[in-house]
């Protein structure tokens, strides 16, 4: 059965902690089992793009282990591996051990599907299998010397700006696509129709200012910390992250930005119905208000109740993959047909 609101997934998580508990008892009290088969199946190898790091390791699973230690009286435990949203899906698909995927785009989530390493329809999990959502903006040194408020602002003569890589980076696409469809949105507010001319042109000057890329989120904001450039697009959550850090850094809300919003995806494929019951399990607690306290705490937003995201910035003119066509026709259309044929083969 699945449950697409919130509001039953206690109930669901009470119902099968229960039932993974009796798969243990089985399993435990049977000659037929190894201890050693039992301790695989009560560890998640849990996979996810970089930014997920923390909220991951210092808040979710610590609180996950308790409860379920508590419930069932079994430790359980977890393995992960961090890299940008692209390296995450091309070890998986090559054979990593994954449990489960956290990723930065959902093209990624049905790369997966298509590559046959899972049956998950993922998009049937909870909030369509998205468990947070951060902004695009832009983080500036301190101080905002070189004048930026929005995103044409990056296309200004002598603007350094770094920038996270859209051929390896789930949040390079992100930001490609936050630059070129701020333009489309703003002109249809101005005049009732996208200007894609004007969107190309934005992103190719913004693009010319781009003094050095990085293969993830992460990787981009270490380089912008040592001051290596004057701006950086990033997700909100990083830019916030900085601050916490006492970083000389502002963070600039753009007038129009884009919505990065993030699936999990469970890797099923050989996995026995025991372990199945008790990812599913862990997979489910994530859209559960502890775990999405979790997520603001670390500057994601959370995608179950609005009122946890009362503190951050308002967004003017928000807008999401799916206005842009979604990603199967927005990673073609721009990151491909612009950023990849009009911009990168002129470099």
């Amino acid at each position: 059965m699945v449950f697409h609101g919130y509001d039953h997934l206690p109930r669901l998580r009470l119902a099968l902690i229960a039932g993974c508990l009796a798969i243990f008892l089985i399993f435990e009290s049977s000659g037929c089992r190894r201890k050693s088969d039992v301790a695989k199946e009560a560890t998640i190898a849990v996979y996810g793009f970089s930014v997920v790091k923390e909220p991951l390791e210092n808040e979710i699973f610590p609180a996950y282990q308790k409860e379920w230690l508590k419930k069932t009286r079994q430790q359980l435990n977890f393995e992960t591996a961090f890299a940008s949203s692209e390296i995450v899906t091309n070890q998986i698909i090559a054979g990593a051990g994954a449990d489960v995927a956290i990723l930065a785009i959902e093209r990624n989530a049905d790369r997966l599907v298509k590559s046959e390493v899972t049956g998950c329809e993922w998009r049937k999990l909870p909030y369509g299998g998205i468990v947070n959502k951060t902004p695009m903006v832009i983080a500036v040194q301190q101080g905002n010397p070189k004048g930026i408020h929005d995103f044409s602002d990056l296309a200004k003569p002598g603007v350094r700006l770094i920038h996270a890589d859209p051929a390896s980076s789930g949040a390079g696409q992100w930001s490609v696509l936050a630059v070129y469809g701020s333009e489309l949105i703003k002109s249809e507010k101005e005049s009732g129709e996208r200007d894609h001319r004007r969107a190309s042109d934005l992103l190719q000057r913004v693009w010319k200012n781009v003094i050095a890329t990085f293969g993830s989120a992460r990787e981009a904001r270490t380089h912008f910390e040592r001051r290596e450039g004057d701006a950086l697009i990033t997700y909100e959550l990083e830019a916030l992250q900085m601050l916490d850090k006492k970083h000389a850094v502002q963070v600039v809300m753009p007038r129009a930005t884009i919505f990065s919003e993030h699936p999990v995806v469970i890797i099923d494929h050989g996995m026995t119905p025991a372990k199945y019951a008790v990812v599913e399990l862990f997979v489910r607690s994530l859209w559960e208000e502890d775990a999405q306290r979790a997520w603001v705490k670390s500057h994601f937003r959370s995608v179950t109740d609005e009122k946890l995201n009362e503190r951050f910035t308002k967004v003017e003119l928000p807008f999401y993959a799916k206005d842009l066509g979604g990603w199967s026709q927005a990673y073609p259309e721009i990151i491909e047909g612009v950023w990849k044929q009009k911009i990168q083969t002129g470099r």
